[in-house]
Order: C-alpha cells, then sequence, then structure tokens
C-alpha cells in the first residue's frame, strides 16, 4: 500500500550521529514541542490505527509517510516495548566506533530520532552518510517511502507476552496515553489491536512480509539477550561497519541493562514528570526475558496463546519463552 492515507484528530481521556551536543535547552526539556503540553490529552487516528497527540499532528505523519529516504539511511522499526531504546543505543556505537561520547551527551531521541513524532524536523540533521533514524509506524505507511531508496530496515522484534506486560506499565506512566485501566482491560486491547499504535501482530506481519524486498535485518529482543556481542556483529556486518575489540567492548560496557537505566541521555530521566509519572512506574523498568509469568492469569495465558497461533501460527517466528 501507499504511504499514510487521510487521519483526524480527537480529545481522549483514554548520521551520522547528530552533532555532539551537551544536552541542555530544549534537548534536555525532552522530544515535545510548542503546545505539545497541550495536546497530552488528544489522540491522532492515521492509518486506521491511534496515536498520542502529545507525539504526534497530521502534518508531522503526513511528512513521515512521504519522506524522501536515501540508500545510506538506517532505520530501526519496532512496535513500542520491543527493544528500541537499547537498539538505539547499539547503532549509536557501532556509527561512532565505539566512542561513549555520543551516548553520554545526546539524548537518544535526539541520535536516532522517530521519524513520525512532531519534534523530528527540529532535531534530524541533514547530512551526507548514514542517518539513523527510528519509527514505530507500520508498513503500510512507509512502505512505498522505503521502495524509493531502499535504505537499510532493521526489525527488533520481542516477545508479544513481555511486550503487552512492559508497554501496560509504560502506559500507566506515560500521560500522553489513555488510562490503561486494569492489565486485563489493557490485554484485551492489545489483543484486539485498539491499543495506540495498533495491533502487535499486524505490525510483525506487515513488516516481516516484505522482508527480502525491503532488506530488513530482523532481530529478536531475545538474541540480543542471549548473545550481544554475536548480535552486534552481525548487525554490524549488515551494515557494513567494521566490528572489532574496542566496540565489542563499548557495547559490553554502554548497553547493559544497567548502563542505561544510569545514564540521563536514555532512562527517561530529562523527560518532565508532567509527562511520565516515574511514581507509577520506571521507563528503564526491568529489561528482563519473560516477566509475562508474573503478570498473566492462566486463563489470559490461554487467551494469549490462542490469539497468537490464530494471527502467527503459519509465521514459525521463535520467542524465548513465548509458550513455557
Amino acid at each position: 500500500m501507499g504511504g499514510g492515507g487521510r487521519g483526524s484528530s480527537s480529545s481522549s481521556s483514554s548520521s551520522s550521529l547528530p552533532g555532539r551536543r551537551q544536552a541542555s535547552g530544549s534537548l534536555a526539556a525532552g522530544p515535545t514541542a510548542p503546545g505539545a503540553m497541550d495536546r497530552l490529552g488528544v489522540t491522532e487516528t492515521f492509518a486506521g490505527i491511534s496515536l498520542p497527540g502529545h507525539l504526534h499532528t497530521q502534518e508531522s505523519l503526513q511528512r513521515a509517510s512521504a519522506f524522501a529516504f536515501r540508500p545510506s539511511d538506517v532505520l530501526l522499526v519496532t512496535y513500542p516495548k520491543s527493544g528500541t531504546t537499547w537498539m538505539q543505543e547499539i547503532l549509536t556505537l557501532i556509527y561512532s566506533s565505539g566512542d561513549p561520547e555520543p551516548v553520554k551527551t545526546v539524548p537518544n531521541w535526539a541520535r536516532v530520532p522517530w521519524l513520525e513524532h512532531i519534534y523530528f524536523e527540529k532535531v534530524f540533521q541533514k547530512k551526507e552518510g548514514p542517518r539513523l533514524i527510528t519509527t514505530h509506524l507500520p508498513q503500510q505507511v512507509l512502505g512505498t517511502a522505503l521502495r524509493k531508496a531502499k535504505p537499510k530496515v532493521i526489525y527488533v522484534a520481542r516477545n508479544p507476552k513481555d511486550v503487552a506486560v512492559s508497554y501496560y506499565h509504560f502506559c500507566r506512566m506515560a500521560k500522553f496515553f489513555p488510562d490503561p485501566g486494569s492489565f486485563d482491560e489493557f490485554l484485551h486491547q492489545f489483543l484486539d489491536g485498539t491499543v495506540h499504535y495498533g495491533s502487535w501482530f499486524e505490525h510483525v506481519k506487515g513488516w516481516l512480509g516484505c522482508k527480502d524486498e525491503l532488506r530488513i535485518f530482523y532481530i529478536t529482543y531475545e538474541e540480543l539477550h542471549q548473545d550481544l556481542e554475536a548480535s552486534v556483529e552481525r548487525l554490524a556486518t549488515f551494515l557494513g561497519c567494521p566490528f572489532h575489540g574496542d566496540l565489542a567492548d563499548s557495547i559490553r560496557e554502554h548497553c547493559s541493562f544497567a548502563s542505561m537505566s544510569e545514564n540521563t541521555m536514555v532512562n527517561g530521566s530529562l523527560i518532565s514528570q508532567e509527562i511520565m509519572d516515574r511514581s507509577k512506574s520506571q521507563f528503564m523498568r526491568k529489561g528482563i526475558i519473560g516477566d509475562w509469568r508474573n503478570h498473566f492469569s492462566a486463563l489470559q495465558n490461554t487467551r494469549f496463546n490462542e490469539k497468537y497461533q490464530q494471527e502467527m501460527g503459519g509465521l514459525h517466528l521463535q520467542f524465548q519463552g513465548l509458550t513455557d
């Protein structure tokens, strides 16, 4: 399908690397734009999915759908809570050859900005060479633009049960999402695909359905956990970047959950408490595999397994801990 399509707004309760600037001024304030605080309760509808108006407008979404990619661009694609921040750190270090200065001094939303967000054009640097970009948008929105230039696309997927749990806690803390209610209520919406950003199942199927055509590098959150160094070496090969000892050391040091949890450039602490209420949950919460077992009842697990089999049974994807 082509990009974008018509959307609507409604009020709802419900690089190369960028320059190595210290986090100050607008960067330290968080990924916002003028008037964004007035849009905390706004929901945008675009290409059939709901999106938080605090971060998106019809203009920003239309602009994203028609973005002029270059073959040298690197696009990180994820469904929310699937390892986005982790991969942003990894990509930053790959393209800095292991130099940790960018991850220590520039917020992740400025280093690898979200294409569809309101602030994108403010922080995006139109340089020659690889430009690092992030998106949560579904394939049908970006497919046409990507086919024109064939940039390198990285898709990170995660065990959807863990995604649902992490997403639930994120919606509890982030005030630009509707109140998720109880976990059971949220899980119903997640399985129905009516949460913000739409269906996890459709997102994964949409992107992996054009894996060969768009030369997508597919990796799972679980693979990164199991063997980070080997995963990064495979990724560096895909990107045509050298993988060496200094890079491996830097990845181990700066891409651990403990390190990122302490790094103000990625741990959410630069974002106002008015936007993300850290008394309800932390942005960097656990970073583990299998936390769904601490949340799912037996009935919820059965219902989820049935839905997964119905939607994904023919794809033979492997997610550690999905069924055991």
